[in-house]
């Protein structure tokens, strides 16, 4: 299973600065790490939004960049010499150089961003390494390290609680496993701001055709129902559902095509629903879903 790194301390991340460690907390330190410069005062009311936005941002960031706070009332020779006019005014250290900057309070979104910018000009990750950590659970998943995959899973919900693909891996693992109700209580223990995500909404497609294909039937048997009666409608679905789970998604999305084009009304549009659910549940992008899409487009319009 793959360890993933504890996150630093927030001490060391976001500290107080001033003229006399500036060059030191600042100007050295942003030569090993990018550095986010805070300039503020008590008095300032935009800057007590932005502070605290700023500080969650960059702790998110789990290392990958670091903030600076520098409080202009009591430095004011370093506002000056940065040419801070209005503040909040933020700026991004790499190298010793100022390389991005802003003013005023803007909306999280745009910190996320920012952050994210200044992290990537560094050659970083703003996530502090667990999309690799991601990356590396699905591999396992692919090899049939089920339980590795699992745990670092878990591990990666645990730095981060709203990771979506933390969530539908887990989910897809019990799937594997053989456990659909575990898998889908996963799913639905999911926060509600994640909740629609197009992850986890193709997981909960996966679960529908698990449990659609544990009645489908022997493969075989279906196979030669379809061949000695091709108008046998249910027999086709069911074979499409077992082929699906037998891993042969292509044909199983050309068998629910051939059924559409037979009677595409049959049991309430029964085809054309449940390649909906295959197209759900396969990656975007996947020539199956590409080319089947384009298929079912061209009888629908015919």
């Amino acid at each position: 299973m793959l360890e993933l790194g504890q996150a630093p301390a927030a001490g060391d991340l976001i500290k107080d600065v001033s003229e006399a460690n500036f060059m030191a907390e600042v100007v050295d330190a942003s030569q090993e790490v990018p550095v986010i410069v805070d300039f503020w005062a008590p008095w300032c009311g935009p800057c007590k939004t932005l502070g605290p936005a700023l500080e969650a941002a960059v702790t998110a960031a789990r290392g990958a960049v670091k903030m600076a706070k520098i409080n202009v009332d009591e430095n004011q020779m370093i506002a000056g010499q940065m040419r801070v006019q209005s503040i909040p005014t933020v700026y991004a250290f790499w190298k010793g150089q100022p390389i991005d900057g802003f003013q005023g309070a803007v909306p999280q979104s745009e910190i996320k961003a920012f952050v994210e910018r200044v992290v990537a000009a560094a050659g970083g990750s703003a996530d502090g390494g667990l999309s690799d950590a991601v990356t590396a659970a699905e591999e396992m998943l692919e090899q049939g390290e089920i339980q590795d995959a699992l745990q670092t899973f878990s591990a990666i919900l645990g730095e981060d609680p709203m990771n979506v693909a933390s969530f539908a891996g887990i989910a897809r693992c019990y799937i594997a496993l053989n456990d659909l109700d575990q898998a889908e209580a996963v799913l639905n223990g999911a926060p509600a701001e994640i909740s629609t995500a197009a992850e986890i909404e193709a997981v909960h497609a996966q679960i529908q055709l698990a449990r659609q294909a544990e009645n489908a039937g022997p493969l075989a048997e279906l196979s030669e129902a379809v061949a000695s009666d091709e108008a046998n409608h249910q027999a086709r679905f069911d074979y499409a559902n077992a082929l699906y789970a037998g891993g042969n998604a292509e044909e199983a999305v050309a068998q629910l095509l051939e059924l559409f084009r037979r009677d595409r009304e049959w049991n309430d549009g029964a085809a054309k629903a449940q390649l909906f659910t295959i197209f759900d549940a396969l990656k975007q992008n996947d020539p199956i879903v590409l080319n089947g899409r384009r298929k079912l487009s061209s009888m629908i319009f015919l």
